[in-house]
């Protein structure tokens, strides 16, 4: 994997985490300025699926297997996209605490990723 693609996704999701964390605490639904953040940080986690992707296509491997690896770069792909839908569907402050929980779980995501395929060697 790339890493500063996983270290800016990462930061990029706790970065969305806590954004819409202040919403949660200021008692407000996500707001359009929130689904575009969340559209930006989805675009970087398509862009590390296919990057992953297009790197187990050219032989290369992950150091803990190649199933777990796909599942996690799967998961980290639709973290975001699935909590976006769950927020709209709950337009209170709790659609805002969905989508700051998932940038979390993705942010976590992001280091078992990096885990999987090799840490700094890889």
């Amino acid at each position: 994997m790339i890493a500063a693609l996983t270290v800016t996704l990462g930061v990029t999701a706790l970065l969305l985490a806590a954004w819409c964390g202040f919403a949660t605490y200021r008692d407000q639904p996500t707001k359009d300025w929130h689904f575009i953040g969340m559209a930006v940080v989805a675009l970087l986690a398509l862009v590390q699926l296919v990057v992953g992707i297009v790197r187990l296509a050219g032989g290369d491997k992950p150091d803990q297997g190649v199933a777990i690896f796909v599942a996690y770069l799967i998961g980290s792909a639709l973290a975001v996209p699935i909590a976006a839908f769950m927020s709209l569907a709950e337009r209170t402050r709790w659609g805002s605490a969905t989508v700051a929980a998932a940038a979390v779980v993705l942010a976590v995501l992001e280091v078992r990723l990096y885990d999987i395929w090799g840490g700094i060697g890889g």
